[in-house]
């Protein structure tokens, strides 16, 4: 009998690859609370994380253009998601925040997406639990440490 890459570890880039985008698409699939766009999630999920950014500076790390910020910010705004204010530094400048309401709905779907991917481990060994948590801490570390992707 043959064995299979992921039982003897010999996973080419493309199979790891492959993996990657199936789990991403799995658990971002899972996440439902406020029927978000994964831009709209992306973004909200960054002003959490990073706190208030100029709709240029939110551009900019979502890698999109400032047009499109700007109405995926106007439709966040109307759906009470986030506020714009002056930015104090600079009166013509504006900041985007996150108001409650966004915070509960990304913290909404982070528990969606958490029990889903609680779930996919479920179906894991216990050995393939643990070496996939190593994996992605160290992947992610390594991502965190400021790895430019091209």
């Amino acid at each position: 009998m043959e064995s299979s890459a992921a039982e003897t570890g010999d996973a080419s880039p493309e199979d790891l690859i492959t993996a990657v985008e199936h789990l991403v698409r799995y658990v971002r699939l899972s996440a439902r609370a406020g029927g978000l766009s994964t831009a709209a999630s992306s973004a909200l999920a960054r002003l959490s994380r990073e706190g208030p950014q100029r709709l240029t500076e939110l551009a900019r790390a979502e890698g999109v253009s400032q047009p499109g910020t700007t109405q995926l910010v106007t439709r966040l705004e109307r759906a009470g998601l986030v506020r714009r204010s002056a930015d104090a530094r600079d009166g013509r400048g504006v900041l985007v925040a996150l108001t409650p309401t966004g915070r509960d709905v990304l913290e909404q779907r982070r528990a969606e997406r958490s029990r889903a991917f609680q779930r996919l481990l479920g179906e894991l060994t216990e050995p393939e639990r643990r070496a996939t948590g190593t994996a992605l801490l160290a992947l992610a570390r390594v991502i965190e440490d400021g790895r430019d992707p091209v």
